[in-house]
């Protein structure tokens, strides 16, 4: 959970977007938010009028702290995560274009999974240390060599660190280190590790 909460156009861009889903998916969304009882489920209700309501609940109530099957975090931060799977890689329509705007001013930014259909949001790293291009290196070296399980731990400590939970991203980083020296071990040397019983 962040401690600083999204700024308020980055929220009001963010719930802008789900004037792109049709009644029955905007109604799933406000269902996953803990809004059903706020924002009525009518189809004779326009959409647009059910995100300006949605809007509106959202900048006054940015940090107030549901569940969600991400975890606990803030409705605002939830709103926004919501957001981030309409987002389409490469597009140009200016409701994506504010919102991707938005996050990169509150520090986030948006990533696509490997086929790019995708997206959600990672916060933004220094650029002075180009520490995006190294994350993207990581990665591919981790695919590369084929370590599937120490690449997973790491998306899970960067998925535990953009939400602000420090334990779980700790306890992912060790995983993942450990999971790495495995691997390294089956990968350089197959007959040792192979001796060795799994810990």
């Amino acid at each position: 959970m962040r401690s600083v909460p999204f700024t308020r156009p980055t929220l009001i861009a963010a719930v802008e977007l789900f004037e792109q889903h049709s009644q029955a998916r905007f109604n799933q969304v406000v269902l996953r938010l803990g809004l059903e009882n706020e924002i009525s489920s009518n189809t004779s209700i326009s959409v647009a009028k059910k995100c300006d309501l949605l809007g509106r609940i959202v900048v006054q109530r940015s940090e107030t702290v549901i569940d969600t099957l991400d975890g606990r975090m803030t409705l605002g931060e939830a709103v926004v995560r919501q957001a981030a799977l309409l987002a389409q890689q490469d597009a140009t329509h200016p409701l994506q274009t504010a919102f991707a705007r938005g996050l990169a001013h509150d520090a986030f930014v948006l990533v696509w999974d490997d086929d790019g259909r995708s997206a959600s949001i990672r916060a933004a790293l220094p650029r002075e240390i180009q520490l995006p291009e190294t994350d993207d290196e990581v990665h591919r070296l981790l695919k590369s060599f084929g370590f599937a399980t120490p690449l997973g731990h790491l998306d899970q400590a960067i998925e535990a660190h953009t939400r602000g939970d420090w334990a779980a991203c700790n306890g992912q980083l060790r995983t993942f280190l450990e999971s790495l020296f495995s691997d390294i071990a089956r990968n350089v040397r197959p007959e040792d590790a192979a001796k060795r019983p799994n810990a």
